[in-house]
């Protein structure tokens, strides 16, 4: 069995699609997941499948998803490497002059087809820093990322792809979760 990371789109969320750890937990095992372990209410769930193909998971979860909730929630699935790969490509977690509470990541859903860098960084405060991988999108923001209008939102309808945001805790404590359940 293979140890992945899911990252749902959009839960809990301002009161919106709201679902409860403990029942999200279920659904997986339902779904035939093994060592199944969420990480705080937005939907980060780590566990074991037999299943190989990303794609397949992502489509399986959100399809239970919507089945058992009404909803429709995209999912993100990851390998432990490429989480690992994600994580050490954040060139702004290796300068100690940033505070780390102000580091995200925005998780990409595939590899954009076209990047206009250009736009995207006009659209940053001046305090802002932004850098981009195939997989992710790096924040920076000293002034919160809640009045960012570098929104996971924004990105995604201007990468075309679909995303999910984290911080940088969220994202170093879902590695080492993954790690724990190998």
């Amino acid at each position: 069995m293979t140890t992945y990371i899911s990252i749902l789109r959009g839960i809990n969320v301002s009161g919106q699609k709201i679902i409860k750890m403990d029942t999200l937990r279920k659904m997986y095992e339902n779904l035939g997941f093994k060592s199944v372990k969420t990480y705080v209410q937005s939907g980060n769930v780590i566990f074991k499948s037999k299943v190989f193909k990303i794609a397949d998971l992502e489509q399986n979860i959100s399809r239970q998803i919507r089945k058992d909730f009404g909803f429709v929630v995209p999912v993100i699935v990851l390998t432990i490497d490429k989480l690992k790969k994600i994580i050490e490509g954040n060139p702004f977690s290796k300068d100690a002059g940033k505070e780390t509470s102000f580091l995200l990541v925005t998780f990409l859903s595939s590899k954009p087809e076209s990047l206009e860098r250009e736009l995207i960084k006009n659209k940053k405060s001046h305090k802002e820093e932004i850098s981009f991988s195939d997989d992710a999108v790096y924040l920076y923001c000293p002034d919160g990322y809640g009045i960012s209008k570098l929104s996971n939102s924004f990105l995604e309808t201007k990468l075309k792809v679909g995303a999910t945001t984290r911080n940088w805790k969220t994202t170093n404590e879902l590695l080492k979760i993954a790690q724990e359940i190998i």
